[in-house]
């Protein structure tokens, strides 16, 4: 099995809620597991995140303390085909999206690559950015109103 050449690996509470909210709410699929390491290997449209579940001892993959909203300071960006649907999907299973669903124009030098994207946090409190992908654009093409929206001063 290849791996990608970067898996993000969280460490959860509870590993079974996790998978549901993972897998059921979000979509993503188990590539393999171990029961007995609490550990689950996943996959969503071509993204892959390891989550395993905490336990009481000491480990040198356990920075603490693992207070809640754990992973602060890091938002893990998911690419996704539909962000619409899936923030709706979240909402229908009760959960509260932190950022509403939005398009956003990112600016490459001369070049404006767009993302639909929303923000949700994990059981555990991990931020995850779903985001689909609008496309490139010129700053001509997007007009003055979508450079204004987006950058403070004109991009």
């Amino acid at each position: 099995m290849k791996m990608q050449s970067l898996v993000p690996e969280l460490i959860v509470s509870d590993i079974d809620k996790s998978l549901e909210f993972y897998c059921n709410v979000l979509g993503f699929e188990v590539r393999f597991a171990r029961k007995e390491d609490k550990f689950a290997y996943l996959m969503f449209h071509g993204s892959d995140l390891m989550i395993e579940g905490e336990r009481p001892d000491s480990s040198p993959w356990k920075v603490e303390p693992l207070d809640y909203p754990r992973g602060r300071g890091l938002n893990i960006s998911i690419a996704c085909p539909n962000a619409n649907e899936l923030s709706e999907k979240i909402v229908k299973a009760g959960y509260e999206l932190r950022k509403p669903v939005e398009d956003r124009w990112y600016r490459n030098k001369e070049i404006y690559h767009g993302e639909r994207n929303f923000l949700v946090q994990d059981l555990d409190g991990y931020l995850l950015r779903f985001g689909e992908w609008l496309g490139d654009k010129t700053k001509e093409e997007l007009g003055p109103e979508i450079i204004k929206k987006n950058f403070s001063e004109e991009g």
